[in-house]
């Protein structure tokens, strides 16, 4: 038996730990507090050399303002942009939960090599990039007559939310024993039943996975929102604040923290509100 560790080494091995969670801790809350730090400083305390008084860019070295709030809010339409984005979010979700759970789900009970290959398949269809689908998409948004309209998001969007949350949610439903729908079969339910009242409420986890990462991607997508959308009030977040508020080389980065701040706290709380089943729907599907 190993011998056990000396007091000194112990109280070595406690600091390491504890140094080094405060280490990533402090690394994840970082660009939060400099996204605050530069939403409220004045232009004058943006700037090293701008004003005689001595600048420390981690702090407020002049009274704070809320000017940048208010070009934010009263000179650009961030709060339609915000509209727009939600909008896009949901319909693309509802899109995405309705065409990826009986997909994943069939995926998951299909045996053999066929189900394997088709699994692949429909991952890879995810690891495309945009940069090489936006001109035939344009095309098609332009057949269907859906050019500076949200609904032409809606129609791409789910072209890469739909195949990766169905890998997803195959490895989710591939850790559910098939004995659960087939128990629920024997008692009476037919397939879809056992899937609504057996299958569904034991994939929550894989679910809200699904909806996060889902809503994620379309916040943060940029390209098929700048080839689609010409109109500044159908703009999406991603791309109205950059349009707005970067205006040839002058850059305005009050305004502009302060619209990701705005932007990322929201989808920060839902990350950690859910953080538990988060990794369990994750985890279950990236190992499976």
């Amino acid at each position: 038996m190993a011998a056990a560790l000396s007091p000194v080494r112990r109280t070595a091995a406690v600091v390491v730990h504890r140094a080094t969670i405060l280490f990533f801790i402090a690394f994840a809350i970082f660009p939060f507090y400099w996204m605050v730090v530069t939403s409220f400083k004045q232009n004058a305390d943006l700037y090293v050399g701008a004003t005689n008084v001595a600048h420390n860019p981690f702090l407020f070295n002049i009274p704070p303002t809320l000017d940048h709030l208010r070009i934010l809010f009263g000179q650009t339409l961030y709060l339609t942009w915000l509209r727009n984005t939600l909008f896009v979010g949901l319909v693309v979700v509802g899109i995405t939960l309705l065409l990826a759970v009986p997909a994943g789900y069939s995926l998951a009970r299909l045996t053999g090599r066929w189900g394997e290959r088709l699994s692949i398949g429909i991952f890879m269809t995810y690891l495309v990039p945009s940069t090489l689908l936006f001109i035939p998409f344009s095309r098609l948004v332009s057949l269907m007559q859906l050019q500076n309209s949200l609904w032409s998001l809606v129609l791409i969007y789910p072209t890469f939310t739909v195949p990766f949350c169905t890998w997803l949610l195959m490895g989710f439903f591939k850790s559910l024993p098939r004995e659960v729908e087939e128990s629920a079969m024997v008692d009476g339910c037919s397939r879809v039943g056992a899937i609504w009242r057996m299958v569904l409420p034991l994939s929550v986890p894989g679910l809200l996975t699904v909806v996060i990462f889902a809503l994620t991607l379309v916040i943060q997508e940029f390209v098929y929102s700048l080839t689609f959308i010409s109109s500044v009030q159908r703009m999406t977040v991603s791309v109205g604040v950059p349009v707005a508020l970067v205006r040839g080389d002058v850059y305005y980065w009050g305004s502009l923290m302060a619209a990701c701040l705005i932007t990322s706290i929201p989808i920060a709380v839902v990350y950690n509100f859910f953080l538990d089943r988060f990794i369990a729907g994750f985890t279950v599907g990236a190992i499976k």
